[in-house]
């Protein structure tokens, strides 16, 4: 079974995260599958709009801290790791399709990266977002150094990254991070609802005015590529590796 899934609902193609035993936990196969449904998507002459969301109890918990990803160094996990979350970022931002956010449980690191990506949120009302890596000694990697500071100012974006404090989902949309904030059971057909209103808009226009507000920016670009080398720092940081193995120990705080 395929750890993204995608189909379609007329004009909208939906792509859902599919490792709910793991609450959608991010490791290189689910990173592998996610990029191909999102890029399917993106390329179906008859998607108008995405519809981005997850299986089970939570969107995403963030990276798999238990997942080794293979062999060779942590510089070398590290980069590959940044290279594939990137890929994600950039067939969301840079597509021509509108991405739609349907977000509930928890959307940790990487996930959050994901919801900040989209270009509309639909949060349900148990939403519980933030970012561990700087406890972690992880990098965001998915344009965020560039997207938070352009809706939060420097120094709430230093609070959110540096911090991490845990964020609910009215939290976020007084920060303007989500568009809106429903019961649980109403979050998925109301982001269908959305998307099916931005398939109904003209694509070329729609698909222009991504492109101008952030697809084509080239401080975006910058950012993910400093990004990318700061997360492959951090990766062959030994401070990490203890953070990480202190993680693991029996009765740590998660």
């Amino acid at each position: 079974m395929p750890l993204a899934i995608l189909h379609r609902d007329g004009a909208v193609s939906v792509v859902t995260l599919n490792r709910p035993e793991r609450l959608n936990a991010i490791g290189l196969p689910l990173l592998t599958d996610l990029h191909a449904a999102l890029q399917a998507a993106q390329q179906d002459v008859d998607t108008r709009a995405i519809v981005l969301t997850g299986a089970g109890r939570a969107f995403c918990v963030g990276a798999d801290l238990k997942d080794g990803a293979g062999e060779g160094t942590a510089a070398d996990l590290g980069a590959r790791m940044a290279d594939a979350f990137q890929r994600i970022t950039r067939a969301i931002v840079g597509g021509p399709k509108l991405v739609v956010g349907a977000v509930h449980g928890y959307a940790v690191g990487g996930g959050l990266e994901w919801l900040l990506n989209c270009d509309l949120v639909v949060a349900a009302d148990d939403l519980v977002a933030f970012f561990p890596e700087m406890q972690l000694g992880h990098f965001v990697t998915g344009g965020v150094t560039h997207l938070l500071p352009q809706a939060l100012g420097h120094q709430r974006t230093m609070e959110l990254l540096v911090l991490g404090e845990r964020l609910s989902a009215e939290r976020l949309h007084a920060l303007g991070l989500v568009n809106r904030v429903l019961p649980r059971d109403e979050m998925l057909d109301t982001a269908m609802a959305l998307a099916r209103s931005v398939a109904e808009r003209s694509p070329l226009a729609t698909g222009l005015l991504k492109q101008a507000l952030i697809g084509g920016s080239a401080a975006l670009a910058a950012a993910l590529q400093a990004e990318q080398a700061a997360a492959t720092r951090c990766f062959d940081d030994p401070d990490t590796a203890q953070r990480i193995a202190a993680l693991s120990k029996p009765g740590a705080a998660s």
